[in-house]
């Protein structure tokens, strides 16, 4: 007897499932009705609420805060990804003394609010004022602004920092063997090999930090940097229309949007040779 003579007949694929309403179900769809009716309502309020002279007079005050936010927040993740480098690199160290700062660094940035700082920076260097008017930094500290840039490039240096080490790191081992054995330099090896795996493993949190950085930016408007946020608190001050939230909250949703298509767009093309 063959072993073909052995094999089962092919079976009917088995039947779907019934669909039942289990009390989760329930739930979900009655949430989810919910949400659809009061964004609706939203909808239809706004359109109700309408008011051509406060977009007249408001709206080029909410793209000046636009722009703004995404200055403060582009200068600080271009010179934080520049302060990363040494940091990750200290963490990664083999000198004792150099990696310890670079983790101390890491830990107090990563380990307290961004809030926090910014206060430390904004008002704790004002305690100061005498001292940095003699050492000539006071010129630059005085300035909200430039106090909220510091502290966001300080705090976004320290995460940076962690997603680099942490790419680098996920390279295999053999990698840099490979390139040792095809007598490749240590900084060849770095660049053309190292650097660019890291890198596809470092977009997608590079991404996620930028976006929580965007977000995060609407504290400035509590040390008087008019961003987006700080001209919504204007506006409302104003007009008592809470509504102003509601498009600075649009406008948020739109530059995150907007990033994460960029972003998408850039994983694509980094990670095309990968795709069979």
């Amino acid at each position: 007897m063959s072993i073909a003579d052995n094999l089962l007949p092919p079976q009917p694929a088995p039947p779907a499932a019934a669909f039942r309403w289990s009390p989760m179900r329930v739930l979900g769809a009655t949430l989810l009705g919910i949400w659809v009716l009061a964004g609706i309502a939203l909808v239809l309020w706004l359109i109700d609420a309408w008011d051509i002279d406060k977009v007249t007079t408001y709206g080029p005050k909410f793209l000046s805060g636009l722009a703004t936010t995404l200055t403060l927040v582009g200068i600080s993740i271009t010179l934080g990804a520049l302060l990363s480098v040494p940091i990750a690199f200290g963490r990664m160290s083999s000198n004792r003394f150099l990696a310890a700062l670079a983790y101390g660094y890491v830990y107090f940035f990563r380990g307290t609010p961004l809030i926090a700082q910014l206060f430390l920076i904004y008002y704790g260097f004002g305690s100061f004022r005498d001292q940095m008017e003699a050492m000539g930094l006071w010129v630059f500290f005085r300035d909200a602004w430039n106090c909220a840039l510091f502290a966001f490039t300080l705090n976004t240096a320290a995460y940076q920092a962690e997603i680099l080490r942490g790419a680098i790191e996920s390279v295999p081992r053999g990698q840099h063997e490979g390139a040792a054995a095809l007598g490749l330099k240590p900084v060849q090896t770095f660049h053309r090999i190292i650097l660019p795996q890291a890198m596809i493993v470092a977009l997608r949190p590079y991404g996620n930090e930028i976006i929580l950085m965007i977000k995060g930016s609407a504290i400035v408007a509590i040390v008087t940097v008019f961003d987006l946020m700080g001209e919504t608190r204007r506006a409302y001050s104003r007009t008592f229309d809470f509504q102003t939230y509601i498009w600075a909250a649009v406008l948020y949703l739109v530059i995150v949007e907007a990033l994460r298509n960029i972003w998408q767009k850039l994983e694509q093309r980094l990670t095309r040779h990968l795709k069979r």
